[in-house]
């Protein structure tokens, strides 16, 4: 049985919730709900029991159960769900690698070209499993993403390195603004992870002769990572969404992501104490913001 005080504890969470956030009682009704959960699932009042074809559809929601879960089947619902999904995105980059092979054995076609484009199809599919992988190595604790704490200019300096080729091919502009001395609660690794994501997302999309910006400031509220580009945008339609796994607006479609990297970035920075959010506009480009409150990011005066 769930009591009032343990309802009130659901509820008070729910609201202070940032995310995705549902709390269900034995019977699987709907006990509280984030604001985010809440309109992801529009319609659903309290006392109501949400069935597990809704959370199959929503993989990002998080939910806790009061008292004594239900059976296994949601989450086994959940997994073939997601496992569904990871299968329907392996189809696309090997269905094209299938066309290539065999438009490489008919005669006239240049067939080092052909094997170009394979070895990217290779890359893209090689990509979306290590996605996949350390989504689940995260999602299953056993990857520490809060291990100690980081400058976060070294890394920075490291992920703009590595990228700096594709930016300029992409005709991106990178651009640094950073608190000198700023830390973050995040391993290097992890760190590094973050930043890569984000950028990467913005050279994929923000669209030529865009500026993609990089900028750590600290406040008496805490430390803030955001990375910001002036190019495309994002409508309000796919705003909501850009955190879920495998989600794509309708520009993103044609593009070779593997659809996990701003999930991964959720990940990472939530399990660290911090928030994400993501703002924009059409046509006055997209930020990205990663906020650690001073309990987590506790950095030099």
């Amino acid at each position: 049985m769930v009591n009032e005080d343990q309802v009130a504890l659901a509820r008070s969470l729910a609201a202070a919730w940032d995310g995705a956030l549902v709390v269900l009682d034995p019977e699987r009704r709907l006990v509280a709900a984030s604001a985010a959960a809440a309109a992801r699932l529009p319609g659903l009042a309290s006392g109501e029991r949400v069935g597990e074809e809704a959370l199959v559809a929503q993989p990002d929601i998080l939910v806790c159960f009061l008292g004594s879960p239900p059976a296994l089947s949601a989450y086994e619902e959940l997994r073939a769900g997601f496992t569904a999904a990871v299968s329907h995105e392996l189809r696309t980059p090997l269905a094209r690698l299938l066309a290539l092979l065999e438009t490489a054995t008919l005669p006239g076609e240049d067939v080092g070209a052909l094997v170009a484009q394979a070895r990217e199809e290779v890359r893209q599919a090689g990509d979306l499993i290590d996605d996949v992988l350390f989504l689940g190595e995260l999602e299953t604790g056993r990857e520490v993403v809060s291990l100690g704490r980081t400058p976060v200019q070294p890394v920075v300096e490291e992920v703009l390195a590595a990228l700096r080729e594709r930016a300029d091919h992409a005709q991106v502009t990178l651009e640094t603004r950073l608190d000198d001395g700023a830390e973050l609660p995040l391993r290097q690794r992890m760190l590094r992870v973050v930043l890569e994501n984000l950028v990467a997302n913005a050279i994929r999309y923000a669209g030529p002769g865009s500026t993609c910006r990089i900028e750590v400031t600290r406040s008496a509220d805490g430390v803030t990572l955001a990375v910001s580009d002036d190019g495309k945008g994002v409508s309000a339609v796919d705003l909501p969404r850009l955190f879920e796994r495998f989600y794509r607006g309708d520009q993103a479609r044609t593009s070779r992501g593997t659809g996990l990297g701003l999930a991964i970035v959720k990940h990472v920075v939530t399990a660290a104490g911090g928030a994400v959010e993501a703002t924009s506009e059409p046509g006055r480009g997209l930020t990205i913001s990663a906020r650690f409150p001073p309990s987590a990011s506790k950095v030099p005066a």
